[in-house]
């Protein structure tokens, strides 16, 4: 007995794996391409400018000018910047300012953007707009204002040496957070409204709190909208430097922002070394966008395709 082993029909054999077609950049595209390539450079000009200055020495660019093949490469102008600026002190300044500035204005802005986008309340959209407006404002408007007011609000020694708000974190603080809470209260409002309302429906329910509904379940969804708004807000608030000028009179208390102005000469400003420190000056908010990059990037685009 014999079994019949002929070969299967064309047509019920597989298919070879199609080929992947080749993606053909049209004109338009590529123009759009070179475009952004070209708006990217013009971006990153000055850092990269920066960059190069800071590892040349000053004689060879003032010889042979700053776009000059360099002749020596060497990272001693950062140590000196660094030595010669008292950058550590600063730095620390910086973060006292900083650090508690943006976890303060996000969670005081959570707290108006939960009430407006999840509960229902009358005057919600009214409140959301006069939030809105207040970054309208310019702050240059009320430097006079709050300089005589910070003047006469009395505080503890143990919080301020001066006695009053005046010369103090407290007052870089409270401006840091009064000025940035209203953007953060529009982005994360809207944020907010993008979450699915069935989550909260099923909370209340079970018998969940407003608390609850907040801190335990909003909060938690909201972490991208938080990482993105939190690494701008860093960013505006390490990189300002009016509002430290303008309230803080003791030298050792500025933010690193003014330790530049110690690179500066009375007669001669070696311009390499500034950019150094410039350089210097810049790696922490470079840092804290890297570290929170994924989140940064996901908080701007989640909710962009929901209607």
């Amino acid at each position: 007995m014999t079994l019949d082993t002929a070969p299967a029909p064309a047509a019920a054999r597989p298919a070879p794996p199609a080929q992947p077609r080749k993606r053909l950049l049209r004109p338009g595209r590529l123009g759009l391409h070179a475009f952004l390539m070209t708006v990217s450079l013009a971006f990153l000009a000055p850092l990269l400018l920066a960059v190069y200055a800071s590892l040349r020495p000053y004689d060879e660019t003032s010889e042979h000018g700053y776009f000059s093949l360099p002749k020596k490469l060497s990272f001693d102008y950062y140590q000196q910047a660094f030595s010669d600026s008292g950058m550590t002190k600063y730095f620390v300044n910086t973060l006292i300012i900083a650090v508690p500035g943006v976890l303060l204005a996000l969670f005081l802005a959570s707290f108006v953007a939960f009430a407006v986008a999840r509960l229902k309340m009358r005057g919600s959209i009214l409140l959301l707009m006069l939030f809105t407006a207040g970054n309208l404002l310019p702050q240059q408007v009320i430097v006079t204002p709050l300089y005589v007011m910070f003047n006469r609000i009395p505080l503890p020694y143990w919080m301020s040496d001066s006695m009053t708000m005046f010369d103090s974190y407290w007052a870089v603080i409270s401006v840091q957070v009064g000025f940035q809470i209203g953007f953060c209260v529009f982005v994360l409002a809207n944020f907010m409204r993008t979450l699915p309302r069935e989550i909260l429906e099923a909370a209340i329910v079970d018998g969940a709190s407003v608390w609850t509904q907040y801190w335990r379940i909003t909060l938690p969804l909201c972490r991208p909208a938080l990482a993105a708004l939190g690494t701008l807000q860093f960013t505006w608030m390490y990189n300002d430097f009016l509002w430290a000028l303008v309230f803080i009179s003791d030298g050792d208390k500025l933010p690193v922002t003014s330790a530049l102005n110690n690179l500066r000469g009375q007669f001669f400003t070696d311009y390499n070394l500034l950019a150094a420190g410039s350089v210097i000056v810049a790696l922490p908010t470079l840092l804290v966008f890297l570290l929170l990059q994924r989140h940064f990037i996901a908080g701007l685009t989640l909710g962009s395709t929901k209607g």
